[in-house]
């Protein structure tokens, strides 16, 4: 399902194994449920398709919510445009308190067609919450049970709200943080309800599980402990070779950023994350990556099989004969092609570099490689010591935007 080669010298097991130790720790301790959520969500799948079952009349989803409430749900969309989906509903976001897109989405649907997903971990997410109002207005629904549903924490003040006005809703469970949360009901939900293959989704994330937290494969370990202690490299890149990864490495840099930018004391920590997408960004950031500061390391990820594969034409223009040696190739062909010779020319500059390979894209391996992530996220927040699960940087921003609103209300 998946294979990853990496190009670095690896550390003795005697090592790291107390981190393998320390994650098992927090996979018993019960604290930390994301690691849960293949088996957890398995269990959700019935509740689904039991409320799928009243939606005949619904055509269309809009998903509204931000920051882990959309970016996973987003990153396997994107991820999946050839799924053979059970049914065919048209999947939107509204994920940003931005005019312009909000007027977009609304006037691609129809209201008495489309079942909005109020989705907010808190329950009270200024931005989920504002839109959710400005919907209201909108369309001045008078049934929020038919065409709204809402995904939070139990007894959030949008559990209170939805139960007061007859709302389904699905509860996230609360030891589940929003950033890991894609494989829980907030995007089993949206993904579902759009003829995803939900149960494939997490099968792919129960592999991943298995081989790295069950079966001894250090591969994983051995990544992390590599970005925790390399002394220069702060920066990891992932650099994703098709368009079907770009808001995969938007959820990335969120998962990434939001868990490892920490501070304890007056220490500092914090890995950088970039996602770049191949072979176009070669075009670009790869300059900086090879003859720039040796201070980042970079993931490749690619398809081994694509879903559409058009060839190269045997065609010979004036000219352009130079370009000719590309032809004959599939564009599946060309771009592994590409990632290979890029990886090849960073390894020998010296730069920490590692190939992740997925036999094919699909919800399986969609599944294992955000699980992969989330792994990869927690160990390295093992070895850098520190909470990988809160984020009090950004509520400092939340409770002073609040103040100066009120405050301005006041006066």
């Amino acid at each position: 399902m998946l294979k990853n080669e990496l190009f670095f010298e690896k550390t003795p097991l005697s090592a790291i194994g107390s981190y393998a130790k320390r994650m098992n720790d927090e996979l018993k301790g019960g604290k930390i449920g994301y690691y849960h959520l293949p088996e957890i969500g398995a269990n959700l799948l019935g509740e689904i398709a039991e409320f799928e079952a009243t939606l005949s009349h619904i055509k269309s989803v809009v998903l509204v919510g931000i920051g882990g409430s959309s970016l996973g749900v987003k990153a396997l969309k994107t991820m999946l445009p050839g799924a053979k989906r059970s049914r065919e509903r048209e999947l939107y976001f509204l994920d940003n308190v931005d005019a312009f897109s909000f007027e977009r989405v609304c006037e691609s649907i129809k209201f008495e067609e489309t079942l909005f997903i109020i989705s907010s971990k808190s329950g009270t997410t200024i931005e989920t919450i504002t839109l959710f109002k400005c919907i209201l207005a909108r369309f001045d629904s008078p049934n929020l049970s038919k065409n709204f549903i809402v995904i939070t924490d139990p007894a959030s003040p949008l559990e209170v709200y939805a139960r007061q006005n007859g709302v389904k809703f699905f509860n996230i469970p609360k030891n589940v943080g929003g950033r890991f949360s894609v494989l829980s009901a907030i995007g089993l939900v949206p993904l579902m309800l759009c003829g995803y293959d939900a149960a494939a989704l997490l099968e792919g994330a129960r592999v991943c599980k298995r081989r790295f937290l069950e079966d001894g494969d250090d591969t994983l370990l051995q990544k992390a402990y590599h970005y925790a202690t390399h002394k220069n490299a702060k920066i990891n890149v992932i650099f994703s070779y098709g368009d079907r990864f770009l808001e995969f490495n938007d959820w990335y840099v969120q998962l990434w950023a939001e868990s490892l930018g920490k501070k304890k004391g007056y220490k500092r920590y914090g890995l950088t994350p970039v996602g770049l997408i191949g072979s176009r960004d070669q075009h670009s950031f790869l300059q900086l990556i090879m003859d720039g500061v040796k201070d980042k390391t970079v993931s490749f990820i690619k398809v081994a099989l694509a879903d559409a594969d058009a060839a190269v034409p045997n065609l010979s223009l004036n000219g352009l004969e130079g370009c000719d040696f590309v032809n004959g190739l599939s564009l599946g062909e060309l771009i592994n092609a590409q990632c290979g010779a890029t990886t090849h020319a960073l390894v020998q500059e010296g730069i920490s570099t590692d190939v992740i390979e997925l036999e094919r894209l699909d919800e399986a391996s969609a599944g294992f490689l955000i699980y992969y992530f989330e792994l990869l996220t927690s160990a390295t927040g093992i070895m850098l010591g520190i909470n990988t699960y809160d984020q009090p940087g950004v509520e400092v921003g939340k409770r002073i935007l609040k103040t100066m609103l009120t405050a301005g209300k006041q006066d």
